[in-house]
């Protein structure tokens, strides 16, 4: 079982919150355009495109993100029908794609606003699966980011024109922010290309893989954190021999889902001397997108440089 089934278990809870049709709302949907000093309504499935939707639209949009809590496993989220109804009335929505957030296009169906504008991020990164697989984490790969920025600004220029030329610019200073992380990756690529580390999933992958860095975690063993699986003893024990063999110089961990396989991999990590590097689905409290990817990118600097 996959993340984008285990996102899926609360799909039962979205069926029944359609069922109420938004009972008490106007008949039919409201435009979905920004009228007179009305902000554009958006609607993001993670605080994470959330942020980014504010950071290019500022005082002309008003912004709700749906998951947003960073103390929580964003796969086992419940929509809810507050979250229907701000679909209802969203002009612009901004999901994940992939299988990561489907409860979205569930509610959006239901929710009578077929006007609004969908930036479907994994669809505008163009990526594939690989192997079968989808890695649908792009958030982490900074190239998919500036293109969905692009499209969230056209999105916004399209339905308020008038203030086109300031969501340009913020969307312009933003990739200029997202450009030196780029320069980042490439600039540790340069020193560290080739060197081996490990995962506990494939949420940050883009992120090391634009360093340049050798993922040799078993695949099996982050397939089957990843989809809340017990992993087979000896895929466990080749994934501990990374630590005790020092064949890697970091462990990047999804701090927002535990379990006791993960736990050990940390303690073999911890214990043979390994830098640990959490990284989350959400924005840390108090982040924004920008500075949480510097955060990112300064500590697997300074793992890597042990």
């Amino acid at each position: 079982m996959t993340s984008r089934l285990r996102l899926a278990i609360a799909l039962p809870a979205v069926a029944s919150i359609a069922a109420l049709a938004l009972t008490g709302c106007a008949a039919g949907a409201p435009d979905p355009a920004a009228t007179g000093d009305e902000p554009i309504a958006v609607v993001a499935s993670t605080d994470v495109w959330g942020d980014l939707a504010a950071t290019i639209g500022g005082d002309e949009v008003s912004v709700t993100s749906i998951i947003d809590d960073p103390d929580r496993d964003p796969h086992e989220y419940e929509a809810d029908a507050q979250n229907q109804l701000a679909l209802s009335k969203a002009a612009v929505v901004i999901e994940n794609g992939g299988g990561y957030d489907d409860f979205v296009d569930t509610m959006l169906s239901a929710a009578g606003n077929p006007d609004a504008v969908v930036i479907n991020a994994v669809d505008v990164s163009g990526k594939e699966a690989a192997g079968g697989e989808l890695n649908e984490h792009v958030w982490y790969d900074f190239p998919t980011v500036e293109r969905v920025i692009d499209r969230i600004e056209a999105a916004y220029a399209q339905l308020a024109p008038a203030a086109a030329t300031t969501f340009q610019t913020n969307a312009d200073a933003l990739k200029s922010q997202i450009d030196a992380l780029i320069q980042r990756e490439a600039d540790l690529k340069a020193t560290y290309a080739g060197d081996g580390v490990s995962i506990t999933e494939p949420v940050p992958l883009y992120l090391l893989d634009a360093i340049g860095l050798d993922n040799r975690t078993p695949e099996e063993f982050s397939e089957a954190i990843e989809a809340d699986t017990d992993v087979a003893p000896a895929v466990l024990q080749a994934t501990l021999a990374l630590y005790s063999g020092r064949q890697v110089r970091l462990l990047a961990y999804n701090e927002q889902t535990t379990g006791p396989q993960t736990e050990a991999v940390l303690d073999a990590a911890k214990s043979n001397g390994i830098p640990v590097v959490p990284v989350t689905e959400t924005l840390p409290s108090g982040k924004s997108y920008v500075t949480w990817m510097t955060d990112n990118l300064d500590a697997i600097a300074a793992a890597l440089a042990q």
